[in-house]
């Protein structure tokens, strides 16, 4: 969204403040799928040296994240804020952004995926779905949601590996991404505790390719973290009545912060992208050619300047469980991040480094913020008008974003398996 039109939409007033629109679609989904998507979910048998999964990234201690904020993948070892540098086997360098939270994803309305949106469905493109890959696109991915399973395990520094150390990490680095998909496949379906379950559910002795390895995943986490049942929701269809401090800061979040402009819906998101300053820290994201640090967010998948330092609204449901915050993890409180919303330029130029903890890396994480030039275009590309809040409003603010937690889903409805097919060890 253009700056011009986003300033009005801040100082607009609150007059859709109720209008939320319809409530959010979810479709049934078949629990055999989805408790076969839980295995796989906590299984690290998807990563190149099976000692990653999809949970290692988006546990449900740390608000379905990591609770850091960039992660460390391949090379690791531990889990969320106590995952620490492997020695006898660093990464390359850390995850250039935030895990973000897999709240709500089930919901009809989330077509986009990833911070900058390069995921997203298209009737133009193959199974239409547009990604990077372009025409490349495999087909079967039922959903945005189930297609983005397919890029992470082809990061050699999420979960892929490094060049040569294994099958999947060999093919990724000579383009073959097909073969990287068909290794995990065979894996999966060579374990007789999955094999059993995708007969099941895909027929007996029916290939298992990665695709409905994704479809799985997808269906146990659209049912996993549902959540819509907060007391913001309960206030809206007609139940309890918000409290008094969150109720007064509903009433600013729709009006005079004018937050419900780009956090709009039921889910507070426009899913659009917008750029609001945010501070810029580790290796940034960059082809394998590239040597900058830089993270140009939506402009890097659309090619408009118009673009430049704009990242995805995110969902704001459980928000208070999903520090921290901004495509870098540059918050550490939630707090902190909303003062951000109010002043970006100056939440820039004034970032406390010291709230973030980063762990040693052979990347220089300051590389962006060291440099007066690239803040000053990161500066130049807010789109955000300043607003003037009391410290009373804006703990008001707070009170109504907490009231969006569906206490429900903070762990999940299955929860963490005791143990997967594989036999491989479980985060917990």
């Amino acid at each position: 969204m253009k700056r011009a039109v986003l300033a009005l939409l801040v100082w607009g007033c609150a007059a859709g403040a109720q209008d939320l629109g319809p409530r959010p679609e979810f479709r049934d989904r078949d629990p055999a799928r989805v408790e076969l998507g839980q295995l796989l979910f906590y299984d690290p048998v998807l990563s190149g040296n099976r000692n990653i999964s999809c949970a290692s990234c988006h546990h449900p201690r740390f608000g379905t994240g990591d609770g850091v904020a960039l992660s460390i993948g391949e090379g690791g070892m531990g889990l969320g804020p106590e995952r620490r540098i492997d020695p006898e086997n660093a990464p390359e360098e850390r995850i250039p952004r935030n895990a973000p939270a897999l709240f709500n994803l089930g919901a009809a309305e989330f077509s986009v995926m990833f911070h900058d949106g390069r995921l997203e469905a298209w009737e133009g493109a193959p199974n239409g779905i547009r990604t990077p890959l372009g025409q490349d696109m495999v087909e079967g991915f039922q959903s945005v949601l189930s297609a983005q399973a397919m890029f992470p395990v082809l990061s050699g520094d999420e979960m892929a590996g490094h060049y040569s150390e294994n099958a999947v990490s060999t093919s990724v680095r000579l383009s073959n991404m097909r073969g990287a998909w068909d290794e995990i496949a065979g894996r999966v379906a060579a374990i007789p505790g999955y094999r059993a379950r995708f007969d099941a559910v895909l027929g007996q002795g029916a290939e298992v390719q990665f695709t409905d390895i994704a479809n799985v995943i997808a269906d146990f986490i659209a049912v996993e973290w549902r959540a819509d049942h907060s007391p913001f929701d309960r206030a809206m269809t007609g139940g309890a009545p918000l409290e008094p401090e969150a109720e007064a800061g509903r009433q600013l979040f729709y009006g005079k912060a004018g937050c419900g402009a780009c956090h709009s819906g039921w889910f507070q998101t426009d899913h659009d992208f917008h750029a609001i300053a945010m501070p810029q820290l580790g290796p940034g994201k960059s082809a394998r050619f590239e040597t900058h640090h830089r993270d140009e967010g939506r402009l890097r998948v659309t090619g408009d300047p118009g673009d430049a330092f704009a990242f995805r609204t995110p969902s704001l449901r459980n928000v208070a469980l999903t520090a921290p915050y901004g495509h870098s993890g540059a918050y550490a409180t939630l707090e902190g991040v909303v003062r951000h919303h109010l002043d970006p330029v100056a939440g820039l130029m004034g970032y406390d480094r010291g709230q973030v903890a980063l762990v040693g890396m052979p990347v220089e994480d300051w590389t962006i913020l060291d440099d007066p030039a690239e803040v000053t275009a990161i500066a130049d590309a807010n789109a955000l008008a300043p607003v003037s809040l009391s410290d009373g409003e804006v703990g008001k603010i707070l009170a109504f974003l907490h009231a969006l937690t569906d206490v429900r889903q903070g762990t999940g409805d299955l929860g963490v398996p005791e143990a997967v097919p594989s036999g491989l060890p479980v985060d917990r």
